[in-house]
């Protein structure tokens, strides 16, 4: 489903054709947590162009939704060696493109320390 097909479905109920809501802005319902972690997903491949691997975490924050996103940044043989960048995608309540950030980079077949 398309980003513009969840907004559709998303917006409440279409009010009347009448020029006194032409100044109204429209109410759309804020994105849920499966959709933003959806379109931090689809963020981070259009703007990094690498291969992502799945979300890590989701968090709401005051603006919106914080994901984690797993993302291969250089693939190697065996694959159990890759590099893997975990990346913070900032989203608003619309699903709009806040910020984003690496905080961590790592080889996929090492553990977590500490």
């Amino acid at each position: 489903m398309t980003r513009e097909r969840d907004r559709e479905r998303r917006r409440g109920p279409a009010e009347p054709d009448d020029d006194r809501y032409d100044d109204e802005a429209e109410y759309v319902e804020p994105l849920s947590a499966v959709e933003a972690a959806r379109e931090g997903l689809r963020m981070i491949a259009g703007l990094t162009g690498r291969d992502v691997q799945g979300t890590t975490s989701l968090e709401a924050t005051s603006d919106g939704w914080r994901v984690g996103v797993e993302v291969v940044e250089d693939h190697r043989v065996p694959a159990s060696t890759d590099l893997l960048g975990l990346y913070e995608v900032d989203l608003d309540v619309d699903g709009e493109l806040l910020g984003y950030r690496r905080v961590r980079r790592y080889q996929r077949g090492k553990g977590e320390v500490g």
